[in-house]
């Protein structure tokens, strides 16, 4: 069944829901299909035009959705002061977003470079706080180089300078924990480490979420006939701290961020979170270990200790989603809402929504929908026929839950 109307209050629910599909600022009505029992919720609900973005959220990271997501949800399901959280965080969208709209972050994500992003962002120093500290470094001391195959990417004055900056702040942390000065430094280098133009530390390569290995960057080199060109370490890291911080910051008293498995989070008291707006690792797609190798080396970390959740198998993901669900029903207050992003894989033949809701089968979760968010409709306007995989659509899915 598919028709196309102002949805009316069921009993799958509630008036929060109701205001979510029903608000006057979509350009369309929402379109409703019933499917297997579960309405399907399809509209343009947010664009990336609708609002521009926070500053604060420009940090590149593979498989990150836009903050237009979280926001949506946030505005309407929850009050200033709620806990709105994340257990797979990535660069760290959804508590960024709250803390931006006065809600209490949370958020957790078994990559320990996901703090390094979003701990910096939350706690904020000044520009003038940045400078002092950056002319605080001794840059003019560093001029070892240690890794020699990291020339494929940076000049050697820049790899020097890098490097002097790594041993700095890796022995600034092991006498206690950084200040808001250098964590912040340390984010903003993590994140012009390489790219594609001017403004990162590197040579020409792809953009920074996509480090690529020292071979492939050596044959990059040679197609393009270029070498490293000498860049401005610090200079760049207070251009772009500028960038950053021209809207502000948000001013947070209470947090809680963890790397940890997103079942074992013993730290999130009981029927505490308002609101969780995820987006969990969808199959093998993305390899996090070749993403963020530099990233992981600038910051100490061996890669390959990292538990980064992979499964080849639907069946193993969907084991994976019921216990992330189970540890959610416990965090989740009464009323509380999950909004559980999913996408299209295998050319669209796994839909993981259908799994995700057999996940949540035997939990205190009520089903209250699948919402689709289409930015760009297509000639066909049955969901089914929705993918992410054709040109010209960029959709989202969301299975939205609310704790009974």
């Amino acid at each position: 069944m598919t028709s196309k109307h102002g949805f009316l209050r069921t009993d799958q629910t509630d008036a929060l829901f109701d205001e979510l599909i029903n608000s006057s600022e979509f350009k369309a009505q929402t379109e409703l299909e019933i499917i297997s029992g579960i309405p399907y919720f399809i509209n343009e609900f947010w664009t990336a035009r609708q609002r521009q973005a926070h500053r604060l959220h420009e940090i590149s990271y593979r498989a990150c959705f836009k903050p237009q997501l979280p926001a949506f949800f946030i505005n309407r399901l929850t009050a200033p002061g709620d806990i709105v959280y994340d257990p797979f965080m990535g660069r760290g969208t959804t508590p960024l977003e709250a803390a931006l709209r006065g809600r209490i972050p949370f958020g957790n994500d078994t990559n320990p470079l996901s703090r390094a992003f979003i701990e910096a962002r939350i706690n904020v120093p000044t520009l003038d706080q940045i400078q002092d500290r950056l002319t605080l470094i001794p840059w003019a001391d560093f001029s070892d180089i240690t890794h020699h195959d990291l020339l494929a990417f940076y000049h050697p004055t820049t790899l020097a300078h890098i490097e002097g900056l790594r041993r700095w702040l890796l022995e600034r942390e092991a006498c206690g924990p950084l200040d808001h000065s250098d964590r912040w430094i340390r984010m903003v280098a993590l994140n012009r480490l390489t790219g594609h133009s001017a403004g990162f530390f590197s040579v020409y390569t792809l953009p920074p979420n996509q480090a690529v290995s020292v071979e492939r960057q050596q044959k990059i080199n040679q197609k393009r006939n270029q070498t490293p060109p000498q860049r401005d370490v610090p200079a760049l890291i207070a251009k772009k701290s500028k960038s950053l911080l021209a809207q502000g910051a948000p001013d947070v008293e209470k947090m809680l961020f963890l790397t940890a498995q997103s079942h074992e989070t013993a730290a999130i008291p009981d029927s505490s979170v308002a609101l969780t707006v995820t987006s969990p690792p969808f199959l093998n797609i993305v390899n996090y270990e070749a993403d963020n190798w530099l990233r992981c080396w600038f910051l100490n970390i061996n890669p390959t200790d990292v538990k980064i959740t992979q499964h080849r198998k639907i069946e193993d993901w969907e084991a994976f989603v019921a216990a992330t669900l189970k540890e959610l029903a416990r965090v989740t207050r009464l009323g509380g809402y999950v909004a559980f992003e999913v996408g299209e894989v295998r050319n669209g033949t796994i839909r993981l929504e259908d799994h995700v809701m057999a996940a949540a089968a035997d939990l205190p979760f009520e089903i209250l929908g699948v919402m689709i968010n289409q930015q760009t409709f297509t000639k066909t306007s049955n969901c089914w026929g929705v993918s992410n995989n054709k040109i010209g659509t960029n959709s989202n899915r969301i299975v939205l839950l609310k704790k009974f």
